[in-house]
């Protein structure tokens, strides 16, 4: 199984994690401990190649391989920027939101945690399925963010440094998954 890039996959194995379907553990049945090659995954590549599995329990073993060994704080930006499923994004941005060091109070990091995890969808007024999270339009306003009424300049300074460490910590997530990737034999890299 070789994906075009590290966020193809990370969004493929998040995306199938979503999906309701009882056959989501038959990934489990491929793993062969102790393989020749020392690689978890190698039982994967083949059973792929010999249309032996499909896309999905392909997926499912790099969801549970990238949640088993990514750092919690790498997972959770992952789970909170990427992720489908409410109550896993719901429960990774209510993570991160520690993890974010700034001068705004809390009320204001809480919120710009939780619009740089959900962004704002063009016409998105309550018409889209419901299967996925929504946030009113009247939340996006930074003016709300703040009880204390700072200045512009302030929060709009805040919500860049907030954005900016959120960035940062998915740019690290993705560069540890491929590395997972990587060493698993699945990125194109690793194609040829």
């Amino acid at each position: 199984m070789i994906y075009s890039s590290v966020l193809a996959a990370v969004v493929s194995a998040l995306a199938a994690e979503a999906i309701d379907n009882t056959s989501k553990q038959a990934w489990q049945k491929l793993y062969e401990p102790g393989s020749e090659d020392g690689h978890d995954m190698a039982t994967l590549s083949r059973s792929v190649e010999r249309g032996e599995i499909s896309r999905m329990d392909a997926d499912c073993w790099v969801f549970a391989r990238l949640h088993s060994q990514l750092k919690p704080r790498h997972w959770d930006v992952l789970v909170a920027r990427f992720s489908t499923h409410k109550g896993r994004k719901v429960q990774s941005i209510s993570r991160l939101i520690p993890m974010v060091a700034s001068h705004a109070p809390k009320l204001f990091i809480t919120s710009a945690v939780t619009a740089w995890a959900i962004p704002k969808m063009k016409g998105a007024d309550g018409k889209r399925s419901s299967d996925i999270i929504v946030l009113p339009a009247p939340f996006y306003d930074i003016n709300r963010w703040d009880p204390d009424a700072r200045p512009e300049r302030t929060r709009r300074r805040w919500r860049k440094g907030i954005e900016d460490v959120l960035e940062q910590m998915a740019e690290e997530a993705l560069e540890a998954a491929a590395d997972i990737l990587n060493h698993e034999g699945l990125s194109m890299d690793n194609a040829a």
